[in-house]
């Protein structure tokens, strides 16, 4: 049966006949918010669009408590941005740095290629790869400051050839953090406005007097900016609606359970509606991490987010076994998959959604979070049923060539004057028609 044995996490099993019940509770996440909330981001959107700068500014001012006059105050220049690499500690300058070429190398591998072939009558076929021109990269403020998102955003863009790339971070009561703006200067960001919110995104889409309108926005932000993200979509490209932060961990009882409870913690304290999910096959088990749980939350600095966050939407969950673990992991197609278990490799064929999957004891989701290489940016919500981690193919397109020659051009001909015949397209098949030879 499941249960609730303490204030903290709950407790589910499988076996329960409500389990299925509780578990789609559980995972319940809207991530777009209220026709409130919806209403407000439509105006605003409006009047950055008719207003341009002025619009940002005001909309700046107002909800991060700033006093800027023009877009001239809220914009930093690459001086700023070298100055704060140069004058970091050496040990995060050369940390900030190691990521960045391990992200660099890793989405290296990701580059597509342009190709061709030519068929034995002469006509050519291929498709054509080209980078978007510009790309707008959003870095949530506020309640944390994401340098490692700067890398994340930026470099898979430059890798995929973009021209430019403009950045928006909010900087609520003009504190700026120094990482942040390290980061932007390694990755080779090209304009950074101190902008946040809706109003960000708009300035973005639209494009005002200062910020240069963008093909694609990229980045996870609030309940506003995702709201607007999906609003703008059509106008330019979006990467996804993030939701909330995820893991789930399936363990075979075998790893310390003080590991466990720090990686559910990992997530949890990114906000209150983060989710940390636990599966094993061993009772004895989940009670262990629980007691971890409970001895090692009071020592975290973010303990009372971490609390709320296991309260409303974490669980230590009991199944039968390994098999029903990888049922249960591909009905949630969490974020973050870590599969702490002996011989990782061997459930790979059957895991069908994931957004990043993290192999073995030894391999810690908040490794990925940083410096492993592949991309933090991730399906959340379940999106992973459809969606990829953010890479350079997000940030170039594709054309398809087709070249026919006169003999193609009259075969070809044929098949498109039957088609477009039975559509009653006669114009099509007319068309078609005048490059048939016989």
């Amino acid at each position: 049966m499941s249960k609730q044995t303490t204030a903290t996490i709950s407790r589910l099993s499988t076996s329960d006949d409500a389990f299925n019940h509780r578990l789609d509770a559980l995972l319940d996440w809207e991530g777009v918010s209220d026709k409130a909330v919806q209403a407000r981001v439509e105006e605003i959107l409006a009047s950055v669009k008719q207003r341009g700068d002025a619009a940002v500014v005001e909309a700046t001012n107002r909800f991060d408590r700033l006093a800027a006059t023009s877009m001239d105050e809220l914009q930093l220049t690459p001086e700023q941005l070298k100055r704060a690499f140069d004058n970091l500690p050496a040990e995060q300058r050369e940390a900030l740095s190691s990521a960045a070429e391990r992200i660099k190398c890793y989405h290296e591998r990701q580059k597509p290629s342009s190709w061709q072939y030519e068929e034995a009558d002469g006509t050519v076929l291929g498709q054509k790869v080209a980078p978007l021109d510009r790309a707008g990269i959003y870095v949530p403020g506020g309640k944390a400051a994401y340098p490692s998102s700067v890398l994340m955003n930026a470099i898979p863009a430059h890798v995929a050839g973009v021209r430019e790339i403009v950045m928006v971070v909010p900087t609520p009561d003009g504190v700026l953090n120094e990482l942040v703006l390290a980061a932007a200067h390694l990755a080779g960001v090209d304009y950074v406005f101190t902008i946040g919110g809706a109003q960000a995104v708009a300035a973005l889409a639209y494009g005002t007097e200062s910020v240069p309108r963008v093909d694609k926005i990229v980045g996870p932000g609030n309940i506003y900016v995702a709201t607007a993200k999906r609003a703008v979509f059509g106008q330019v490209g979006i990467d996804m609606i993030a939701g909330p932060s995820e893991i789930m961990v399936v363990s075979d009882g075998q790893t310390d359970p003080d590991w466990l409870a720090m990686d559910l913690f990992s997530q949890a304290e990114h906000d209150e509606d983060a989710q940390a999910i636990l599966v094993s096959w061993d009772a004895g088990h989940l009670d262990a991490v629980e007691s971890a749980i409970e001895r090692l939350l009071p020592t975290l600095e973010r303990k009372e987010i971490v609390r709320e966050s296991l309260r409303k939407r974490g669980a230590l969950v009991l199944c039968q076994d390994a098999q029903e673990a990888i049922t249960l992991i591909n009905r949630i197609a969490p974020e973050h998959l870590e599969l702490s278990v002996a011989a990782p490799e061997t459930w790979l064929d059957d895991i069908r959604h994931a957004g990043a999957i993290f192999m073995g004891r030894y391999t810690a989701e908040a490794l990925g979070d940083y410096c492993a290489g592949p991309n933090h940016v991730l399906p959340t919500s379940g999106t992973a049923r459809f969606s990829s981690p953010l890479g350079v193919y997000d940030f170039q397109k594709r054309s398809s060539i087709i070249h026919c020659s006169a003999d193609g051009a009259s075969e070809l001909g044929k098949i498109a004057s039957v088609l477009a015949r039975g559509e009653s397209l006669t114009a099509h098949a007319r068309s078609a028609e005048y490059r048939i030879r016989d």
